[in-house]
């Protein structure tokens, strides 16, 4: 090596390079993860907003009684609703409750990168016993 050279050499130059290809490589894993995370969120965020809506339709838009709904949405989720009557007389030791009680379940089914995925939803409603 010359004393007087100025710069870097060629080992130098390529060090750095290994270095700064390796650096990205990682920053870029962890970019794609972050968007991958991201996606996967708003998806779970809009199937819990669909089976939401559909659990507040209960006893207003759609009826309550013992059966299953299904259908899809444009954005490629799908969805089952089922209602399920609970028999609580014998619980209570009689046979005419003031309220009848239904199981409602929501399933909302989508696709993340081919990968199936589903979000389940359960509440309890209340029908008034008829007289």
């Amino acid at each position: 090596m010359i004393p007087n050279q100025k710069g870097f050499s060629l080992l130098e130059v390529l060090v750095a390079f290994a270095i700064l290809a390796l650096l990205l490589g990682v920053l870029l894993g962890i970019f794609g993860r972050a968007t991958q995370t991201t996606i996967a969120a708003a998806q779970y965020t809009q199937a819990t907003t669909l089976a939401e809506s559909l659990l507040n339709r209960v006893g207003h838009d759609l009826a309550l009684e013992p059966g299953a709904l299904s259908g899809a949405t444009d954005n490629g989720f799908s969805w089952e609703l089922t209602l399920v009557e609970l028999d609580l007389a014998d619980a209570f030791g009689t046979t005419q409750l003031p309220a009848i009680p239904y199981r409602v379940n929501v399933k909302v089914l989508w696709f993340d990168a081919g990968r199936p995925r589903q979000l389940t939803l359960s509440t309890l409603r209340l029908r008034l016993s008829r007289p």
